[in-house]
């Protein structure tokens, strides 16, 4: 199983971004995926959830701003960031919500203030 996520980079705080992650190895249409966050010193966390059939749930810090989408044929998940503020500060990585493979290197999405 391989997960690439990419899209980040440096933006100023009220900027936005768009993150792509593409899966292979795995039956993608079939399992809810997620995008996750870990930022300096803290610990990983959950920021936005599309189930198979595109229900969506979102950290309440990123509700709003953010949208999580899913293209089953591209087997691609996709994390549009607009509003970002240093808080958002972090490595971006996609994997299945409930099922964890191995993580990938993610992506760096820097805002400043």
């Amino acid at each position: 199983v391989q997960l690439q996520a990419s899209g980040g980079g440096l933006v100023q705080a009220g900027g936005s971004l768009r993150l792509s992650c593409t899966i292979s190895g795995v039956i993608f249409s079939v399992n809810a995926m997620a995008w996750y966050r870990q930022a300096p010193g803290k610990q990983r966390e959950l920021v936005a959830s599309i189930t198979t059939g595109g229900s969506t749930n979102y950290l309440a810090s990123v509700k709003g701003r953010f949208t999580i989408s899913r293209d089953n044929a591209k087997r691609a998940v996709y994390l549009q960031m607009n509003g970002l503020n240093a808080d958002d500060t972090a490595v971006y990585y996609c994997n299945g919500q409930w099922t964890h493979w191995p993580w990938g290197q993610g992506t760096l999405v820097t805002v400043s203030s």
